[in-house]
């Protein structure tokens, strides 16, 4: 509801007992926005609190901006983007200032297109994008209440916004019961009870008859400092009650007691203002038409249902509002279920079936008295709406209603099938496991079981169990074989995967190789996904040498495959172009992937592919590109509140080489992920800390770290670090592990004949080799190594070849491997490595100069500003940039102003100059 913009004779509410220092907290908050800065705001307190009253004081407050209204309710929590519609509707025609796909994404959220479901993402971004171009005409307040209530989707986005807004003339504040679960982390107030004092002076303005002290202590003492207990609680009360306190007499809790008071009132109303309050009660958008033509139908006489007023319960005033959310409660509650019933038929029967389908499946649901076929139907077709406009949660919740009024058995066992899988997605494991029961209770074929099966895995797999989710998807998968052969492949390639994230499925993932070669032929010719299938399975059983001719079909379909197919299984892709070392298509592949993501709107999946992307740009020596993408990777995760997985990261702090910095990373790193049972993240922690400590020289600490990585059971992980232990091994002499390690690499890396494979296997080999063979194979390896874009690795050929003929005593032909070694890790910036060469040049007899402490003012930029500025200089709109980074484009300009001072430049054309580019960023278009 947009309130418009206050002028400045709206004065500020002295009425507030007790609530200065709140008052004054919103004071500043607005005088912040009105100075060009964003604010956040959760209220949160009790019911009866005053959150209300305080949002109404920022409302009036709010001189020179525009307010924006909203508010949660109790029957529309299941209504996906209900309380962002009431929040946005009034800036409807800026919709078309907007980027098309984000002007898409809000119009098919709010059902003015049809059009396939958008990210979430996506539209949070849109509607951060709305809120900053309506700030340009004057600063913006949203007010937001009763969160408690507020749809699931639309809490998902405004907590995306309000982790993104930075420089927007834009408050956010919101008022809630509790600390909301996406708003979690944002800055809070809590609105506690008031002081004794506060109460008591508010009790005296709402009472008329003079208490006695004893008597008035105790009302203050019961209300608990609650402003609407205090207010609330007296009325109704005969001078006697008061004077003697019988009235505190009612036991039940505080909130139960003032919906007391509220029912006493309600009560006190003509049966026809009665029934409207129930009426309104039960149709949550506020619309007075939609409330009388309801009434109508009831035998409500309109002229006469509210002819002696409400008592101040309820206001007609261009949209119905209840004096508090308890009093909508109480009347909702105080009748029974067969009025409430009687209620939503009228209010199904007048809402209008096109304009608003959904609300009117939601009152006839609400109105049934037992199972009903036909509006079992109406709830599926408004889930499968729901769900079209990204409202996972709302189609759960409508599949779930589906499941309860359904009574044939069949089909009530494929609903909570749909349902348990909706649930799934949207997050709701307890309910998704409820339904599965529901439907194995159900089922009555055996597809039907072997389905809920592998929903069953799902949710085991979901919910972090990773020893107990591959052999029930693989038991899904055998009894699926029967009934859909193809999704019975699919779930084996899934339990594959779930398998290999840990150690104690090693049997498992055997289990399930062989249940997969033993799958009979697909018919015609094989697809993209027959290739992967394939490869995966005689990895496992035939080893790395046999599988390889699969592994490079299935990496040549993948990279071939329309992008429809490349993204469904580009997980497996990243890992196939790994295993067989090919260092180029692990760039390409997940960059062109990001930008068909990025193009199409779907941030959601971005994560995924920014991880498989920064690994092989970290390898590549590219660290610039590298923290940019980590720091898009921080971006999303703050943006969504959602954890993410800080590998490449991890690897780019080790390859620098800064001791403290990615100690403490690392080992925080391997903590968490231990906690949380994610091998994997252990793997990469300790791989870190190998190419760390072998940089430093501290080579048992790397030899320690390589070990543990090469134990993992993930396969690329201890693959990449079986060059690390191979080196620390022979560092410290301990030829027995040295050559075990060398045996291991031989085998992943010998079936494969690119340069990448062979020569960091000639590097490896020449290590331990004898005086004649070493030159030649670190020769080989300088060669092979060159031809790839992998110049760290490049660089530590050339250093292990010029330590070696240092030890040689050919110190002429050792300085030069050790500068060009030198050379390469100062200008990629592995401090470590570099000072490693130096130190071999000193002992070489020349003299080598430390690279020095300054800081460039390029390194003075924080990891965002430096990737604003690579994108900025590299030919990007602030809104492109704002688009890439979940950012306004208000807040991209007040980064660039920044950037400039600390660059010493002016204007976008110098940044080429001020911050050159030294290798192609694979992620730009």
């Amino acid at each position: 509801m947009d309130r418009g913009t206050r002028g400045a004779g709206h004065g500020r509410n002295a009425g507030l007992v007790g609530r200065g220092a709140e008052c004054a907290f919103l004071d500043e908050l607005l005088a912040a926005v009105r100075a060009g800065e964003s604010r956040v705001l959760v209220l949160h307190g009790a019911p009866g609190a005053g959150k209300s009253a305080l949002l109404e004081y920022a409302e009036r407050a709010a001189t020179g901006l525009r307010v924006l209204r909203a508010a949660g309710i109790e029957s529309e929590m299941e209504l996906a983007f209900a309380t962002l519609h009431q929040l946005c509707a009034p800036l409807l025609p800026r919709f078309a200032e907007l980027p098309e796909p984000q002007r898409d994404a809000l119009e098919i959220v709010f059902g003015t297109r049809a059009g396939p479901s958008p990210d979430r993402f996506l539209v949070g971004l849109a509607v951060l994008s709305l809120l900053s171009a309506a700030s340009e005409e004057s600063p913006v307040l949203c007010v937001v209440d009763d969160v408690q209530w507020m749809d699931r989707s639309s809490a998902q986005v405004l907590g995306f916004v309000a982790r993104r807004m930075l420089a927007e003339s834009v408050a956010l504040v919101f008022g809630s019961r509790e600390r909301p679960r996406d708003l979690l982390g944002l800055p809070e107030l809590e609105v506690a009870g008031l002081s004794d004092a506060d109460a008591g002076a508010l009790l005296d303005a709402a009472t008329h008859a003079r208490l006695d002290r004893h008597i008035r202590e105790r009302f203050v003492a019961e209300a608990q400092g609650n402003p609407l207990a205090l207010l609330e609680l007296p009325r109704g009360l005969t001078l006697t009650e008061m004077a003697g306190g019988f009235g505190l007499l009612r036991a039940g809790s505080l909130p139960g007691r003032i919906e007391e008071s509220f029912l006493a009132r309600i009560e006190g109303l003509p049966e026809q203002a009665r029934l409207v309050l129930l009426i309104a009660a039960a149709e949550p958008t506020g619309d007075p038409a939609l409330v009388w033509r309801a009434a109508e139908r009831l035998g409500v006489d309109p002229a006469t249902a509210l002819a002696d007023g409400t008592d101040g319960l309820l206001v007609f005033d261009g949209r119905v509002i209840f004096r508090h959310p308890l009093v909508r409660s109480a009347v909702y509650r105080s009748v029974q279920q067969k009025d409430r019933r009687a209620v939503h038929l009228a209010l199904a029967e007048v809402t209008d079936a096109q304009a608003d389908p959904d609300r009117r499946a939601w009152h006839l649901a609400s109105a049934t008295t037992g199972p009903d076929e036909a509006v079992a139907a109406e709830l599926e077709r408004s889930a499968d709406r729901a769900q079209a406009r990204g409202g996972l949660a709302a189609a759960a919740a409508f599949q779930q209603r589906a499941v309860a009024l359904t009574v044939d058995a069949s089909r009530r066992a494929e609903r909570a099938l749909t349902a348990a899988d909706a649930s799934l997605r949207a997050g709701d494991l307890a309910a998704a496991r409820d339904l599965v029961g529901i439907a194995e209770q159900h089922a009555r074929t055996g597809f039907q079981r072997a389905r809920a099966h592998l929903v069953r895995g799902h949710i085991t797999f979901a919910a972090g169990f990773n020893d107990e989710a591959p052999p029930m998807l693989l038991a899904a998968a055998r009894r699926l074989e029967p009934f859909d052969m193809d999704l019975a492949r699919e779930t084996y390639l899934i339990a594959w995967a779930s398998a290999s994230y840990g150690a104690a499925n090693r049997e498992s993932l055997l289990a399930i190789s062989r249940a997969i070669r033993e799958l009979p032929e697909p018919e015609g010719e094989p697809s993209v996904f027959d290739h992967v299938l394939e490869s995966h399975a005689l990895l496992i059983t035939d080893g790395r040498g046999a599988a390889l001719p699969a592994l490079r079909k299935a990496v040549g379909a993948l990279v071939e495959a329309p992008l429809r197919d490349l993204l469904k299984w580009s997980w497996a892709a990243n890992g196939l172009i790994a295993l067989i070392w090919e260092d180029r298509l692990m760039t390409e592949t997940p960059a062109r992937v990001i930008e068909e993501l990025r193009a199409a709107g779907a941030l959601a999946d971005l994560p995924v592919y920014l991880h498989a992307l920064g690994i092989p740009v970290v390898l590549g020596g590219d660290l610039g590109t590298a923290a940019a993408i980590s720091a898009e990777s921080e971006a999303v995760a703050a943006a969504t509140g959602v954890p993410m997985t800080q590998h490449t990261k991890l690897l780019l702090t080790a390859l620098q080489g800064k001791e403290a910095e990615a100690g403490a990373l690392i080992a925080a790193a391997i903590e968490e992920a231990a906690a949380g049972g994610q091998l994997t993240g252990v793997a990469t922690g300790h791989w870190s800390a190998a190419i760390l400590y072998n940089g430093l020289s501290r080579y048992e600490q790397a030899l320690t770290a390589a070990h543990a990585t090469a134990q993992s059971a993930n396969l690329l992980v201890s693959q990449w670090a079986l060059p690390e232990l191979v080196e620390a091994a022979a560092r410290v002499g301990d030829d027995t592990a040295a050559r075990g390690a060398l045996e291991d690499l031989t085998d992943a890396a010998g079936p494969c004949d690119t340069d990448w494979a062979q020569g960091i296997l000639s590097r490896c080999r020449a290590l331990l080799s004898d005086d004649t063979a070493a030159a030649g194979l670190y020769l080989e390896a300088i060669e092979r190594l060159g031809r790839t874009v992998l110049r760290p690795e490049l660089a530590r050929a050339h250093l292990l070849y010029g330590e070696w003929l240092r030890r040689e005593r050919r110190r002429t032909e050792a300085r030069s491997h050790l500068r060009t070694a030198h050379d390469m890790f100062a200008s990629i910036g592995m401090e470590a490595f570099a000072e490693r060469a130096r130190r071999e040049l000193l002992a070489t007899g020349e003299t080598v100069r430390r690279r020095q402490d300054e800081t460039s003012a390029s390194e003075a930029l924080t990891p965002q500003e430096e990737q604003i500025a690579r994108l900025v200089r590299d030919g990007l709109s602030n809104p492109e940039v704002g688009s890439r980074l979940f950012l306004s484009p208000r807040t991209v300009e007040w980064h660039l102003r920044k950037i400039f001072i600390k660059l010493g430049i002016s204007s976008r054309r110098e940044l080429p100059g001020a911050l050159p580019r030294t290798e192609p960023d694979p992620t730009s278009s």
